[in-house]
């Protein structure tokens, strides 16, 4: 694709955030950063919030895991639904009885600081990672489509996409990134949509016909019964409930946007709808994934194999880098019109998710870490500022690390960081919210290091005993874990 055309499209959509920041920033303060003032609506924030949770891995990956693992990703969409309800039900009315602005400051009145301290630090840790890995797929493509033209490295690619991010978030937070989500979450389905419609007019196939052909083909299994399979359904249901359990309902980055609705009453309506559009959502990128492969099966899988970013292992049966087929085929097949679609797409996606994760982080650490009380409004915003500097900084040297030792699917290493990291953080509300009893506070930090070390103890000698593989489900171990810990430390008086 024409990098005078990537140019031009990458400055008019920055172009337009920026405009957008500058209108919701205007009376911002340190309140409109982190809670958005709490006056935003929910059907706004539900629909923002679509973006945030697909993202560019979902956009790049998805697709792409669709060669190797068929329609299996959507059993986890199915648990990840039945976990959007226990949220909406069972956290959200705690969190707006306390009235939090994080999240994490429950377990300070629950257990003490250093659990406290130490729900905040998982956190960080986990979504800094994760946003990482997610901003590394829309550096990689602007990479491929920009960068490459003109000689640039990677390391300063990454850093003219984090900076692009402060640029729009520093001054209005949460308040302006609903906004910018929601314009975000808008350009990302509608180049989806435009994507099929195009690739399904290219290979001479009418909406009806499409359908019915991705639905008898092998790609659309959807259900996996065997038990030894990592795609069970047992496996990705449970899985993909607890994900949304931890990674939304315990999460500082999805759950700050919830906060900002007037009433929980707003809250709840939007994680219903939120929940019930990502049932047809994903079902979308699936279908998109199976066209893409069965386009590379008409035109001939020998025209492909051969590239540097994507082929077929025949010894294995499987498709190598399938992270690269929908931006490969996009930018150098389907003509200029899927390319720039593709672009904006990918583009949407991945800051609608990295830019609410890099407010979410400074807001976390400015006020779980650093503390805010007892300091002058200006004193606070000093130190905000300072911190979305750092976290910044932070991300980029991830990515770049990332980008060295990357072997594997961005959306399965998300997932498995997920289940090391969130795992504490679950046992310990769980152990909060389930029981009465209260914790020598102390030993709270060994409990949550001790959980994933012994959990992946577990996972290589089951593997070796059993041939048993440990997917998504080490996340419910490793809450389970980290609960027995606290039982053992427990105390039987309810701390207040």
């Amino acid at each position: 694709m024409n990098h005078y055309i990537v140019a031009g499209v990458i400055f008019l959509y920055f172009t337009l955030l920026v405009v957008i920041s500058k209108i919701t920033s205007k009376t911002a303060n340190n309140d409109s950063f982190y809670t958005g003032n709490r006056n935003n609506a929910w059907y706004i924030v539900a629909f923002g919030m679509i973006g945030s949770s697909i993202s560019g891995v979902t956009f790049i990956s998805v697709p792409g895991w669709v060669g190797n693992s068929n329609f299996y990703y959507y059993q986890m969409i199915i648990g990840n639904v039945i976990g959007y309800f226990i949220v909406a039900s069972l956290l959200l009315p705690l969190y707006y009885k306390l009235q939090l602005t994080s999240i994490y400051t429950y377990l300070e009145q629950r257990f003490g600081l250093y659990s406290y301290k130490t729900g905040a630090s998982f956190f960080i840790l986990s979504r800094t990672i994760g946003s990482a890995f997610r901003l590394f797929i829309v550096a990689r493509v602007l990479q491929i489509a920009f960068f490459n033209h003109f000689n640039i490295p990677f390391s300063v690619t990454v850093i003219i996409t984090i900076a692009l991010i402060w640029l729009y978030t520093y001054k209005g937070g949460i308040k302006t990134i609903v906004w910018t989500d929601t314009l975000q979450t808008f350009f990302l389905l509608a180049a989806v949509i435009i994507t099929i419609i195009i690739i399904s007019k290219s290979i001479d196939w009418g909406n009806s016909n499409m359908i019915q052909t991705i639905i008898q083909s092998d790609y659309s299994t959807m259900f996996n019964w065997y038990w030894h399979s990592k795609y069970n359904f047992f496996k990705y249901v449970l899985s993909g409930m607890f994900i949304t359990i931890v990674m939304t309902g315990l999460d500082q980055d999805m759950m700050q946007k919830n906060l900002s609705c007037r009433s929980i009453g707003d809250a709840k309506k939007n994680m219903y709808w939120y929940s019930t559009s990502f049932l047809f959502i994903n079902l979308l990128f699936l279908g998109l994934g199976a066209l893409l492969y069965m386009y590379v099966q008409q035109v001939g899988i020998q025209n492909f194999s051969d590239t540097s970013t994507f082929h077929f292992d025949a010894s294995k049966g499987m498709f190598m880098k399938t992270d690269d087929l929908y931006p490969m085929l996009a930018t150098s097949v389907f003509g200029i019109a899927v390319g720039i679609v593709f672009l904006v797409g990918i583009i949407a996606a991945a800051f609608s998710s990295a830019d609410s994760a890099l407010t979410a982080l400074t807001t976390s650490f400015t006020i779980d870490i650093l503390g805010i009380h007892n300091k002058t409004e200006e004193e606070i915003k000093k130190q905000r500022i300072i911190t979305h500097i750092g976290f910044s900084v932070l991300l980029a040297l991830i990515i770049v690390a990332f980008h060295i030792i990357n072997n594997d699917t961005v959306i399965h290493a998300i997932f498995t960081v997920a289940g090391y990291t969130y795992g504490p953080i679950l046992g310990m509300y769980a152990f909060g919210l389930f029981t009465k009893r209260s914790i020598r506070d102390k030993a709270m930090p060994y409990i949550a290091v001790a959980s994933p070390l012994i959990c992946y103890g577990i996972a290589l000698l089951v593997d070796y005993m059993y041939s048993y593989t440990v997917g998504y489900e080490i996340l419910i171990l490793n809450g389970a874990i980290t609960f027995a810990g606290m039982y053992i430390f427990a105390q039987k008086n309810k701390k207040q």
